[in-house]
């Protein structure tokens, strides 16, 4: 209850955050902020209207010049002070992530919050290293170089499974790079976004350069994607709702970066390490309770390995403590809210007429009867084309399947219409290497699943859209490439205007 008054004391003032104030919306309407451990409000707060909207897109308009103008190395300052805020208030970070997502605690204070940490570390050291191509006289008259520019006001619209880190992941390339933003987080998880934007106030980034509408997706986040002063759009979230959005942002010529669904496969070869695999395939499949794009969702795993691969999954999967997500034993917390675990066990009822529930498909009672759980489930028996193994179903599931043939199981796991992570277990370097050649992912892990770090990008191919987050290659999304060309002969009638008047 502490840190929920705590919630509240520090956003009476409002969830909106623009031009480096917190405000009310103005809505008229109010959303609840609730723990999914307990079903008890954390906070309540007006939404953003379109008005909020405005007035935030305005600030970082206004913000702009200023922003941009400053060098590179002034920029890397702040998001280095930045990043000192965030290491400091880290305890703080990790409690509001846990009390408004139900994450475990261990989670958001070993994941969350380090990541969201050295994410700003490293977009600090990035903003010195936006490199364009080399001068150089392509045509033999002129000299040619590339500029980096940053593009304007950025709106962007973050998911609820990880909120502190999305906003991370959006703000900090679009500011490196001296754009100015408008985040929308999910108006069910605003509390860290809000919190990142407060840190960075109190770093010394000026204000609007960073503004956050805590809004509903239909009106706010609508509003803030075909604003006409909105020169590009970065979305996480589902693929239905990344639809919507590109539609709007493409209405307005507007730049679009998309990260969307995903049903990860989790490609077993016969030669792997069965241990490793078992292990692998527990935690990469519940954690965040599943809630999590790039989470192992469908196991393929070779024959001679399969059942023993299923024994030993189940056996761990019932060896993960379900509890208090403050407590520092638990492994697992509920689901984002009760709606959701309904979800997941609607996919995980239906199945049941289809194939074999083999541990969990059940939430728990007892104490934890009241938060959304929903106990680690392994589902065996499936056909390719059914529900479970298709559709994301966004939880502590997973679905495995047996394979025969190295063809027939690259096959199975390129057999969706998502392509933003996968993982392949093998001690053979060749296997290792055809499934990184030939899964049509963004992202292909060897012997392992989920681990992301700051310098390499993340982002998908196929439904799961297109852009990349982190790393230097999400400048791509937040810069303008122009090219410069100068003239070095100092002639004043170029041979190439006999094309339009004269002769040679």
């Amino acid at each position: 209850m502490g840190n929920e008054f705590q919630v509240r004391e520090r956003f009476a003032a409002g969830a909106q955050y623009i031009g480096g104030q917190l405000r009310r919306g103005t809505s008229g309407r109010d959303q609840e902020v609730v723990n999914p451990a307990t079903g008890e409000t954390v906070l309540r707060y007006e939404l953003a209207s379109t008005d909020d909207v405005d007035a935030a897109v305005a600030a970082a308009r206004q913000a702009f010049p200023g922003w941009s103008g400053l060098t590179p190395a002034e920029r890397s300052d702040a998001l280095h002070r930045l990043a000192a805020v965030l290491a400091d208030r880290a305890d703080d970070f990790a409690a509001a992530e846990s009390l408004q997502c139900g994450k475990p605690v261990k989670l958001s204070t070993e994941f969350d919050v380090p990541g969201t940490v050295d994410n700003a570390a490293f977009f600090a050291g990035a903003a010195r290293h936006l490199e364009g191509k080399s001068a150089a006289e392509y045509s033999g008259d002129h000299t040619s170089y590339v500029r980096r520019e940053p593009i304007g006001v950025v709106g962007s619209i973050a998911p609820w499974n990880y909120p502190l880190q999305m906003a991370a992941w959006k703000i900090l390339p679009a500011v490196a790079a001296g754009n100015t933003i408008v985040l929308k987080p999910a108006e069910i998880t605003p509390v860290t976004s809000l919190m990142f934007a407060q840190a960075a106030t109190e770093a010394g980034i000026p204000d609007g350069v960073i503004n956050i509408v805590s809004g509903a997706g239909q009106d706010a986040g609508e509003h803030l994607v075909g604003h006409p002063d909105v020169v590009m759009t970065s979305f996480t979230g589902s693929t239905a709702v990344g639809r919507r959005v590109a539609e709007i942002a493409t209405s307005t010529v507007k730049r679009l970066h998309l990260e969307l669904g995903g049903k990860a496969p989790f490609l077993v070869f016969d030669d792997a390490d069965l241990d490793a695999a078992v292990n692998g395939a527990v935690a990469a499949s519940l954690i965040n309770t599943g809630q999590d794009c790039t989470a192992a969702t469908r196991a393929y795993v070779q024959r001679p390995l399969y059942d023993a691969f299923v024994e030993g999954v189940a056996a761990l999967m019932e060896s993960v403590r379900l509890g208090d997500p403050f407590d520092p034993s638990t492994d697992l917390g509920p689901l984002i809210s009760h709606q959701q675990r309904d979800r997941v066990a609607g996919f995980v009822e239906r199945a049941r007429a289809y194939a074999t529930v083999v541990t969990g498909g059940e939430a728990p009672g007892g104490e934890l009867a009241e938060g959304a759980y929903y106990r680690p489930t392994l589902i065996a028996g499936a056909a390719q084309d059914s529900e479970v193994v298709r559709s994301e179903i966004f939880g502590p599931v997973l679905v495995v399947l047996p394979f025969d043939t190295d063809d027939e199981g690259i096959a199975l796991a390129n057999d969706t219409p998502y392509g933003l992570a996968a993982s392949a277990w093998s001690r053979d370097v060749y296997r290792a290497n055809r499934a990184t050649r030939e899964i049509a992912a963004g992202c292909v892990w060897i012997n392992d699943h989920i681990p992301i770090i700051s310098e390499m990008p993340h982002g998908g191919y196929k439904a799961s859209g297109f852009g990349k987050d982190m790393s230097s290659y999400s400048f791509e999304e937040y810069t303008q490439v122009k090219h410069v060309m100068y003239d070095t002969t100092a002639v004043a009638r170029k041979d190439w205007h006999r094309t339009v008047f004269g002769d040679r």
